[in-house]
């Protein structure tokens, strides 16, 4: 299989990587960071500009029609530029719109980068689960009423609609009676209180008092909403895997820089062969995260491609939850190791390398930990036979 990039995602990438050089910096993100809105209006305007809202959007709603692959280019450049944007809470959204088929009026104002989307999916009782759901959905004439709560929903004040999974009919886990719905951000009964998370995005705890919704507003079809949303969720698990590299490789190289220049009795320490057999190590985790992140990208794209039916369906979950759990892992040991050969300078808020431990942290803890998707890989349909095989 060849796994060279093609020249227009080289390309894309190079611009990103300029633009964040230039203009998005480190100190610059932290201003943004501790501004009152928490993202930037002149950031997300670039983020438009470079074609990156309508990158992965079907092209009769104004997109690009790019794939996994192409995501995976662009999220390893945001991952390294630690970029707060709600680019990931967007383009989730927009796969949930994508697979419903039937929202595309909102998906061309995303595409055009007018319309900011956010998931509330979790909720208190839930942790990884996305299928315990206790939100109901209620019919109410030609409508639907909604009341519940989702917890951390990404940028969810930043969004101006909202994708919200509610228990539509059966029991609170069952697969069957979830229904996805499009909620304007701003409708009667949404209540929303922000928050910053630990490596500096922004979350908000949703709160639905007897929201009426128009029956349109139905994502895909009612009481049948996991296929979509199952599809989706391994999307964002591939976007976020690609990120986390991004960040990887970029901790990884501030590390080895600060290991040449900082000297202990009279030499760098980089020069000290127990810290370059753990730069080593650090770099065979990254490598195969990388792989593993890649491998995701192109399951994703054949899934999303129709090619294969419901094979590709179950390589997607295989490749998702395993490329979810190796980077986990991968981002866990780089990060920490990074953070140790820093000294006590790695966990101070100046140096770059806490805000990279933090952001992987966080993306290890969404849509699922490493945890989580080491038991739902095991839980797929020929684990047993492959582990005989073998």
């Amino acid at each position: 299989m060849d796994f060279n990039f093609k020249e227009e995602q080289l390309q894309l990438a190079d611009a990103l990587k300029r633009w964040i050089a230039r203009d998005y910096t480190f100190e610059a993100r932290r201003a943004i960071v501790a501004s009152p809105a928490g993202v930037s209006v002149a950031a997300w305007g670039t983020l438009a500009e470079l074609g990156l809202t309508a990158l992965p959007l079907p092209e009769a709603h104004g997109g690009f029609d790019g794939d996994a692959v192409d995501m995976f280019v662009v999220m390893q450049e945001l991952g390294r530029g630690l970029v707060v944007e709600p680019y990931v809470a967007t383009m989730l959204g927009a796969e949930f719109l994508r697979r419903g088929g039937a929202h595309g009026g909102l998906l061309e104002r995303v595409a055009g980068g007018e319309l900011k989307l956010a998931c509330a999916l979790g909720e208190r009782q839930s942790r990884h689960d996305l299928r315990d759901v206790a939100t109901r959905a209620t019919r109410d004439g030609a409508g639907w009423r909604l009341n519940g709560e989702k917890k951390v929903v990404l940028h969810g004040a930043q969004a101006g609609v909202l994708v919200v999974s509610a228990r539509s009919g059966g029991a609170q886990r069952d697969e069957d009676g979830i229904t996805l719905f499009a909620v304007p951000a701003d409708a009667p009964g949404v209540v929303l209180r922000d928050v910053r998370l630990l490596d500096g995005q922004r979350a908000a705890d949703v709160l639905l008092r007897d929201v009426r919704v128009e029956h349109d507003a139905v994502i895909g079809a009612a009481d049948a909403g996991w296929t979509v949303l199952e599809a989706a969720a391994d999307y964002g698990v591939g976007l976020l895997c690609a990120e986390a590299v991004g960040a990887m490789d970029a901790l990884f190289a501030a590390t080895l820089d600060y290991l040449k220049t900082r000297q202990q009795f009279g030499v760098p320490i980089g020069k000290f062969q127990a810290l370059q057999h753990r730069m080593a190590d650090m770099y065979v985790h990254l490598e195969q995260a990388r792989s593993m992140a890649l491998l995701a990208a192109v399951r994703l794209a054949d899934d999303a491609r129709g090619a294969g039916g419901g094979k590709a369906a179950a390589e997607r979950r295989r490749a998702a939850a395993a490329a979810k759990y190796r980077v986990g892992q991968a981002a866990r040991f780089v990060g920490q190791h990074a953070i140790q050969l820093h000294g006590g300078m790695g966990v101070t808020d100046e140096l770059p390398a806490s805000h990279y431990f933090k952001r992987l942290s966080t993306i290890e803890l969404t849509l699922g930990d490493s945890d989580h998707h080491l038991a739902r890989f095991i839980a797929q349909p020929g684990f047993d036979r492959d582990e005989e095989a073998a």
